[in-house]
């Protein structure tokens, strides 16, 4: 390749920001429902964004529609801020969130899905603005990309590049040899699963606003609530709880794996190795929890517990235990109590699942379950190549040969991961985080999470950070939404050499 192909990157960041307009447009009806003056503000961010969007997509008609991969890194990084950008004019026209770097904060956080949030007061927003807010999650859930690339083929534009640059995490199941038609079934199910999940929520006793706004920010895996409390506003109503609980579980397995669920063939499941993994070791975990929680007598847990005999206090516990753990696992980042209370041998599980996250080929972030698998099989292979140094042992996973370049790749994934993390800890301090608050913001933001410990945790929020820690905070959400290597790409300079 010898140059970049510029008008089809902006050929395709306008048809992003059309959506993203769209999008916007769908927040007015709520506004003008509860007849807010945010009405105004949300249709002019929507109208503009469109208008900006065609101006990119109708002045940059490209001679060639082939796209390449360099031009799908590019397409997904700087796609994902054009979103950031466009998608903060909602807060800025309306007054809810005035300040840009706040503004630019929190809309980074819902399209990446990771919940961190600067605002102290959610309930006082207007419904137009919280609704947008939940939209932004469930925008960037699945990708906004592998949505626009189920269009694609009408444009005449091979979308491949995009969604390899795009899909979280490394899987190399199809639904179906088109990546359009993959495209589509992913959305399909994500549009599905969170209709369904609206009613149950509905039928258990929400509101229709917080129902459709808990679904979008259940299957995007993002946290965001329209409860200052999040979803410990529900305490009283177990069912909600039980109900998010079972939908952050589906968000953070496999896509492919719940297509294969939905079409009768449910044996596929428990021979993904990487679900077993992830459905064991959430029972696991949670036992665990619920034991600590039970001895160790929280006493703001005291105030969840529904019943007053033992058995309730032990549903109360087992209930708590699970549904932080898949919220923290899954990168959701809802809560319904503040578990870094709950001793500091439960904040240090929780911390440790902080790099673990869900599956790949979910809407969950972090390093993902699969990606730690095969990193620990290729560890142990190593014991049995010390002691038989000429053997040839394969890493084998779901019963296949694992490519040493796969291999390579994640170890390199991890390596790189941990050396951000410790790297961007670091510079918290240097924008006066204390060491245990730089820890948790910066494994928290990386992995896409939202709550995390010291001064960020669970019933703190994000708005006492300085304006710079923001902004490092925001990049990384945006590296770790991407994989690290789709952004961090871009900054090295074979990238950009011709070749």
């Amino acid at each position: 390749m010898s140059t970049l192909n510029i008008k089809i990157i902006y050929r395709f960041l306008g048809l992003t920001a059309i959506l993203n307009g769209v999008f916007m447009l769908i927040a007015v009806p709520f506004s003008i429902y509860h007849q807010e003056a945010a009405q105004f503000g949300i249709l002019n961010a929507g109208i503009i964004t469109i208008s900006i969007g065609l101006l990119l997509y109708f002045f940059n008609k490209p001679t060639s529609t082939n796209i390449q991969k360099k031009e799908g890194y590019l397409i997904v990084t700087l796609g994902w801020l054009t979103l950031s950008i466009t998608g903060m004019l909602p807060y800025l026209f309306t007054g809810a969130i005035p300040n840009i770097t706040n503004a630019f904060f929190e809309t980074l956080s819902g399209y990446s899905t990771t919940g961190s949030t600067i605002l102290t007061d959610v309930e006082s927003l207007p419904k137009g603005i919280l609704f947008w807010r939940s939209a932004t999650h469930w925008i960037g859930g699945m990708g906004i990309i592998v949505l626009t690339i189920a269009i694609l083929p009408l444009l005449g534009i091979g979308g491949m590049q995009l969604f390899m640059a795009e899909a979280p995490g490394p899987s190399t199941d199809k639904l179906h040899p088109r990546i359009s038609d993959t495209a589509k079934r992913l959305w399909l199910i994500y549009v599905v699963l969170t209709l369904t999940e609206f009613l149950l929520l509905k039928v258990a006793g929400m509101t229709w606003f917080d129902a459709i706004n808990h679904a979008m920010a259940t299957m995007s895996t993002g946290g965001f609530s329209t409860k200052n409390a999040s979803l410990a506003h529900y305490n009283a109503m177990p069912l909600v709880q039980y109900i998010v609980i079972a939908f952050m579980f589906i968000a953070g397995t496999n896509f492919v794996l719940t297509y294969f669920a939905l079409k009768g063939k449910v044996r596929k499941i428990f021979q993904s190795e990487e679900f077993k993994y992830y459905f064991f070791g959430t029972l696991i975990l949670t036992a665990l929890i619920a034991i600590l929680i039970i001895f160790y007598q929280d006493p703001n847990l005291a105030t969840t517990i529904e019943h007053p005999m033992v058995y309730g206090k032990i549903e109360s516990a087992i209930r708590h235990s699970l549904f932080q753990v898949i919220s923290v696992l899954t990168t959701t980042g809802f809560v319904t109590a503040d578990f870094t209370m709950w001793s500091f041998f439960a904040t240090g599980i929780f911390f440790s699942l902080f790099f673990v996250g869900g599956s790949a080929g979910s809407t969950s972030g972090g390093v993902k379950i699969v990606r730690h698998i095969i990193m620990l099989k290729s560890s142990f292979l190593e014991f049995k190549k010390a002691i038989h140094p000429n053997a040839i042992i394969p890493v084998r996973y779901d019963n296949k040969t694992v490519p040493q370049s796969i291999v390579f790749n994640i170890i390199s994934f991890f390596i790189i991961y941990m050396f951000i993390f410790i790297v961007s800890s670091v510079v918290l301090t240097f924008f006066g985080l204390d060491f245990i608050s730089a820890l948790g913001a910066a494994a928290s933001s990386l992995g896409n999470i939202g709550p995390a410990i010291g001064s960020v945790s669970p019933v703190d929020n994000y708005a006492h950070l300085s304006n710079g820690a923001k902004w490092f905070c925001s990049f990384l959400m945006l590296i770790g939404r991407l994989e690290l290597f789709t952004v961090l790409i871009l900054f090295s300079p074979f990238f950009w050499r011709k070749s």
